[in-house]
């Protein structure tokens, strides 16, 4: 199925407080249209875009595509990765001056010595010929673990050509979060080659893993760079409630499992505190958690009503939200593309359109509004 356009209604969503409550949600129905342009792809983990506007996508089983002139193009020698719970083969960035190198960096869940044990790893490759070449460990977190969750992970690069990560905390929130000392809760920042920034925020403490940025996170599943302030912006998974949004800054602490606007799954409580000296704030939470995957801040003039905010997927709920910005914090949402699917990720293109990966769908492209 290529090339059919489909219609959805769009809710709007009105907060008056930085959680979400159901009585504060005011709908609106508004259409936006989309298209498939290939339904090859079950779980589209990852989309980037280079600069004559084909695409590399990362399907969760393990296989990497090239999207270009309406063809999809399995790549050629991509690592075997432990596809297992939440882990698998995950995001994909193409190095902003691919023009000169060629490089290219995927994120994946890699087994270690035994079978289902292992931990998110960070790789550069050259891509040429439709395959990976010269490939290179960038980071690998440890230790291996046999949980199936919290692998993360997304991939960045901020204007300064540093390579930003994410590996979430591998469901031991007790240890590895708040301990610089353990992988595992965190962003990471490196240079493009792997070495560490001399100016990193904790390289001349004992024994700190010294590619930390950031520390006190959960499962940060999406980063992406604000091209309006040249800030680092994730979110990530919160238990029952209180999922955030969060703006990086190089040794600050984000609180898990400290303080968090959430609860455990059955209904208990993990800590009465929601705030906490020396532990910053998220700018947004969203309670009830919406599951957000993937994100993208909109520049194009395709999308004036979507222009200068940020685009969130949801996995809970099925659908695209549009989270609208005034000085860094949330003051609106929408619903975009209700109920089409899980909403993985989501990207914009060199020309300005809007891409999303959906569950079960594929690739769709969203049509502006005429």
């Amino acid at each position: 199925m290529k090339n059919i356009i489909f219609c959805l209604p769009i809710l709007l969503f009105t907060v008056l407080a930085c959680a979400q409550k159901d009585e504060n949600i005011v709908e609106v129905e508004q259409d936006y249209e989309y298209e498939v342009i290939t339904d090859q792809l079950e779980i589209t983990w990852g989309i980037d875009f280079f600069n004559d506007g084909s695409f590399l996508a990362t399907e969760k089983e393990g296989k990497l595509y090239h999207y270009k002139n309406g063809n999809l193009n399995e790549v050629g020698n991509v690592p075997e990765i432990m596809l297992k719970g939440q882990g698998g083969l995950m995001d994909v960035k193409i190095h902003p001056d691919f023009k000169n190198n060629q490089f290219i960096y995927l994120s994946f869940a890699e087994q270690g010595n035994k079978d289902g044990v292992g931990n998110t790893k960070i790789i550069r490759a050259k891509f040429t010929g439709n395959q990976l070449n010269d490939i290179i460990q960038i980071y690998k977190a440890s230790p291996d673990s046999n949980k199936p969750y919290h692998f993360g992970s997304r991939v960045e690069f901020d204007n300064d050509g540093y390579l930003y990560f994410s590996v979430g905390d591998r469901g031991n929130r007790d240890e590895n979060p708040q301990d610089i000392k353990r992988d595992g809760g965190k962003i990471y920042r490196l240079n493009d080659d792997g070495s560490i920034p001399e100016n990193n925020p904790f390289v001349n403490e004992a024994n700190a893993k010294k590619a930390v940025y950031s520390y006190g996170h959960r499962n940060p599943q999406g980063m992406e760079l604000n091209p309006f302030t040249g800030k680092i912006w994730v979110h990530e998974h919160g238990p029952k409630g209180g999922d955030e949004i969060n703006i990086i800054h190089a040794g600050k602490n984000y609180g898990w499992p400290v303080i968090s606007y959430g609860i455990n799954y059955d209904g208990t409580s993990f800590t009465d505190e929601t705030s906490k000296p020396g532990m910053e704030q998220p700018i947004y939470y969203w309670v009830p958690s919406i599951a957000p995957s993937g994100m993208t801040f909109v520049t194009s003039d395709l999308y004036p009503e979507l222009k200068g905010n940020l685009l969130v997927g949801s996995l809970k709920f099925l659908y695209l939200e549009h989270c609208i910005l005034e000085n860094n914090k949330v003051v609106k949402r929408e619903r975009l593309l209700k109920n089409i699917g899980r909403v993985r990720s989501i990207k914009q293109s060199p020309d300005g359109y809007l891409y999303a990966g959906v569950e079960g769908l594929g690739i769709v492209k969203i049509l502006p509004k005429s």
